[in-house]
């Protein structure tokens, strides 16, 4: 299997995308992407389709020209994993939900703890949408590319405040 990756930039920083011909397999901050691609073994510093499909959606959702993505995605995790990041895609754009739902949802209310752990694993940011996700209080909680990007992307899908990071 070719594993490729392409580095764009974008209103929240460097973002890099991982692929192979078949899957989107992972978005990743760049604040992450050093410890990241040692987990990738043989990667290549290339493009194919699917990567650049994910660059054009993804400029299309930072123009807010796009609200859901059509890309195929593959997860690989545990099955609590699998089912945690597939909650998530049931979130609204511009919508959010807390852990505490989120647990619900997938029908291990008393896992809050282990939803938000498996949150912050997410291999497919903004597109698996964990940003929407936010304590029961609604204050902000963590995020793995950190919480100003958490911010502007609930501002970016709310059209509330300014665009650009604080």
């Amino acid at each position: 299997m070719n594993i490729c990756y392409q580095k764009i930039a974008s209103p929240i920083g460097a973002i890099y995308i991982v692929a192979d011909s078949s899957y989107l397999r992972a978005i990743v901050f760049a604040c992450n992407w050093e410890k990241t691609m040692k987990t990738w073994g043989d990667i290549r510093f290339e493009s194919n389709d699917i990567i650049q499909q994910t660059r054009t959606q993804l400029g299309e959702y930072f123009a807010l020209e796009r609200t859901e993505f059509d890309l195929p995605l593959i997860f690989t995790g545990t099955e609590f994993q699998q089912q945690t990041w597939q909650a998530l895609l049931a979130v609204p754009y511009g919508e959010t939900r807390s852990y505490s739902e989120q647990a619900h949802l997938i029908g291990h209310p008393k896992a809050v703890r282990a939803v938000g752990r498996t949150n912050g694993l997410n291999p497919l940011p903004i597109l698996v949408p964990c940003h929407r996700i936010i304590g029961k209080s609604g204050q902000l909680t963590g995020y793995a590319g950190g919480l100003d990007i958490k911010r502007f992307l609930l501002q970016l899908e709310s059209n509330r405040g300014s665009r650009t990071i604080e």
